[in-house]
């Protein structure tokens, strides 16, 4: 959907003296914003949110209409068939996330045009729960990316989008083949001018908020490499590279001109989360590009989830300190800080 915010991101680039370059075959556009939030679930075995969800989403609607177009993780399914992958209620290693159909019309409320199902909860009831969310998010006008090969593509005026998720897992396109990447990310660029990457990845946990270089794991699982598949992901054409899965705050990098988040945590949830110290910091993150995908500025928004994993404006802005922190501290001279005002501090583009 198209939003009064984008009027606003004009002016800002004009007055910055930011032009828009036309991309090979495509006419010359104006700058868009694209925001994105982190893992979000709308119910579950642990409970079903009032309102179907939008008590959850209400606080924090304003930050994700406030883009072109918004995307987050869909983490979980909305469905009503299927059999879970725990084979019975949840344990202390197995949460299985199913939440009525009618709680995805809270996405859409709040503002969301594209939900991410490249994730280790997109399958946990199978191909009938997968099939069932997305006939919901359909029904709701969002679209949905992650699945093997899938490339979403969101038009708005003078440029094209396209979507596609990464996920570790057979029923996402594969997070850990860089060549099937490669192509995917290829395809994409050859249906837009602007290729966003999302993906879910890396360790979970309280005390992983760093990004390591080599590959990571949890549970048993594979990962993957997120550095190396995020590089990888710009060197093949996207502009924008963002990222879920370890359930905390990353660093942002900019790489080669491009933006990458590695994670912004959870964005919201029904009492499925864990809370408290790094695991309740979050944030909306929003990214506005020229029409050829170069990126002119961002803002961060610093969440905090409650107790239900509920998220509402931090006024202490912990999120952005920690997220400024862990950019310098793991990407030096490309990390991405965040001033008090939300707006990104964005390193000088030279080389890579």
């Amino acid at each position: 959907m198209i939003r009064r915010a984008a009027l606003a991101a004009v002016l800002a680039a004009l007055a910055a003296g930011s032009a828009p370059a036309a991309h090979a075959g495509q006419r010359v556009g104006r700058p868009l914003t694209i925001a994105w939030g982190g893992d979000t679930t709308l119910g579950s075995s642990h409970g079903n949110p009032p309102a179907h969800g939008w008590s959850v989403l209400a606080g924090i609607a304003p930050f994700l209409r406030a883009a072109d177009l918004t995307a987050v993780n869909s983490e979980g399914t909305f469905a009503t068939g299927g059999t879970s992958k725990c084979g019975g209620p949840d344990t202390d290693t197995c949460f299985a996330f199913r939440a009525p159909p009618a709680n995805a019309a809270a996405l859409r409320r709040a503002g969301v045009d594209v939900a991410n199902l490249a994730n280790n909860h997109a399958f946990d009831f199978g191909p009938v729960g997968l099939a069932q969310t997305v006939g919901a998010l359909h029904a709701q006008r969002i679209g949905v990316t992650g699945r093997p090969g899938e490339v979403l593509v969101r038009s708005v005026p003078g440029a094209r989008i396209a979507f596609v998720g990464f996920a570790p897992y057979r029923w996402s396109a594969p997070l850990n083949d860089l060549l099937a990447e490669r192509r995917l990310i290829a395809r994409a660029r050859r249906r837009a001018n602007v290729v966003v990457v999302l993906f879910h990845g890396g360790g979970e946990g309280a005390d992983r908020t760093h990004t390591p270089a080599g590959t990571e794991h949890y549970l048993g699982e594979d990962r993957g490499a997120v550095r190396r598949f995020a590089h990888a992901a710009v060197d093949a054409g996207a502009d924008l590279v963002l990222g879920s899965g370890p359930h905390v705050l990353r660093g942002m990098e900019r790489y080669r001109g491009r933006l990458i988040a590695y994670s912004l945590g959870n964005l919201a949830g029904w009492h499925n989360f864990g809370t408290g110290g790094t695991l309740s910091l979050s944030g909306v993150l929003r990214a506005t590009v020229d029409a050829d995908g170069t990126l002119l500025t961002g803002t961060f928004t610093s969440l905090v989830l409650d107790g239900r994993a509920v998220p509402q404006v931090d006024p202490a802005r912990r999120s952005a300190t920690l997220v400024s922190r862990l950019g310098r501290q793991d990407f030096g001279a490309r990390g991405v800080r965040v001033r008090p005002d939300g707006r990104l501090v964005l390193p000088h583009r030279r080389g890579r």
